[in-house]
């Protein structure tokens, strides 16, 4: 592992971002992947007592800043909860939009999708189970997570497209999965949406999915949750919505939600089978 200073966690500016992230608080880091002479980094928490042998579920977490910031500290508490359960955590670094860029998000995309594939191709070596990985992000970062998902397309050509990006699993908080007309996001992709936007692209075989969103969100209203969750439904998918009275865009970020919302992760993934037992967190104080 290459050491390096721990960086801020206020966003940092476009240029700054292409900037190693290197163990951060202690993680492991792989470099998954080198673009524009820039090494991207995935950031790893394992469980206690991890093995290459193993076979642990997986988390990869995409973290939001609207495409143009951001760091891969967001989810840093929420990877380290998980890999104290039993899962391999990994946050992901990738490139951001440069200041003054207004097109659509091509090279995040492409990260995102070159990520998942790292993990499935490198399962061995990361101790993970290839058919238990989930992919989770807030934001712009959900968006990545269900675009990866979702969403055909916007490959790196250096990709092995034989290998999925495809997670088996979504934990999507206030993502902006819908990037149609009048919604988040339409202004860079345009006339392009359809190339982008993963609520046009729900299938029967989209992965099991829980969504987290705040009543008084100025982003992504409600009814775009409702819609993602009927089209889910319609097509025999599973999509569980979780909607907070009260709550703005990054609620997640903050407690009593942190927790809550971590709480409702916890109960999903071991629905899924991915986790045994209890949630080891408490439930947040009631106010």
């Amino acid at each position: 592992m290459i050491p390096t200073m721990t960086p801020k966690l206020h966003l940092l500016s476009a240029a700054l971002l292409y900037a190693p992230f290197a163990s951060l608080h202690g993680a492991e880091s792989e470099v998954y992947k080198k673009s524009d002479s820039h090494e991207l980094k995935l950031f790893i928490e394992k469980p206690p007592g991890w093995k290459a042998s193993d076979a642990h579920p997986a988390m990869v977490f995409f973290f939001g800043g609207g495409w143009v910031g951001g760091t891969p500290e967001q989810f840093l508490k929420q990877s380290q909860y998980l890999a104290s359960r039993g899962m391999v955590g990994i946050r992901v670094e990738y490139r951001t939009l440069p200041n003054g860029d207004k097109g659509p998000p091509v090279v995040c995309c492409a990260d995102a999708k070159s990520a998942v594939r790292f993990v499935r191709s490198h399962a061995a070596e990361l101790g993970i189970d290839p058919r238990r990985i989930a992919a989770a992000g807030g934001s712009a970062g959900g968006h990545l997570a269900a675009f990866a998902a979702l969403v055909t397309g916007l490959d790196d050509a250096r990709d092995d497209l034989k290998v999925s990006c495809k997670p088996d699993a979504l934990v999507l908080f206030n993502p902006v999965f819908d990037n149609g007309p009048g919604q988040w996001g339409h202004e860079r992709v345009g006339a392009r949406y359809m190339e982008f936007s993963p609520a046009q692209h729900v299938t029967k075989d989209a992965p099991p999915t829980v969504v987290f969103l705040g009543d008084q969100d100025k982003l992504i209203p409600v009814s775009v949750l409702r819609n993602f969750e009927s089209a889910m439904k319609s097509a025999g998918a599973r999509c569980e919505a979780h909607v907070y009275p009260n709550c703005g865009h990054g609620f997640f970020n903050r407690d009593p939600h942190f927790t809550a919302t971590l709480l409702e992760t916890d109960k999903f993934l071991a629905s899924l089978g991915w986790l045994q037992g209890p949630p080891t967190l408490s439930p947040p104080a009631a106010k």
